[in-house]
């Protein structure tokens, strides 16, 4: 049942997000302070050096960060976040990101994403902190 209402507010929240729809992100787990996601990297996504932009890989992580954050039900915005590039990321590699919760309180949560390539490879680290408001989701049951 839990993750039943994590599924539904990530739902809510990927329909209304354009940019997350137009990244072609995609679901793979999903719960309180944790999910996977999976996207592939497109032409419109390089930059002048021909490999994705940067921007790609820190959206990816941020949506990763919103999703598994909110998925408790409080409504949580980010306050801080960084990215590290490992190593570069062409286009039709098909990247997955893990978001794991690292420490969560009533007003804070931090979270760490982990985004690999299809090879296994690791291609970027993103940490992030949200502020978790007092204003709970509402979903339809």
């Amino acid at each position: 049942m839990e993750n039943n209402t994590a599924l539904k507010i990530v739902d809510k929240m990927l329909a209304e997000d354009k940019f997350s729809q137009w990244l072609g992100i995609e679901k793979i787990l999903v719960e309180k302070g944790r999910c996977i996601l999976k996207m592939k990297i497109r032409n419109e996504m390089v930059n002048g050096f021909g490999i994705a932009h940067g921007g790609i890989a820190f959206s990816f992580a941020d949506s990763a960060l919103a999703f598994a954050s909110n998925a408790y039900g409080r409504l949580s915005v980010a306050l801080e976040c960084s990215i590290s590039f490992a190593i570069a990321v062409n286009v039709n590699d098909e990247l997955i990101c893990e978001a794991r919760e690292l420490s969560l309180t009533n007003k804070t949560g931090t979270y760490h994403m982990e985004i690999s390539n299809q090879k296994g490879e690791k291609v970027a680290f993103f940490k992030g902190t949200v502020y978790r408001t007092s204003k709970e989701w509402e979903i339809n049951k």
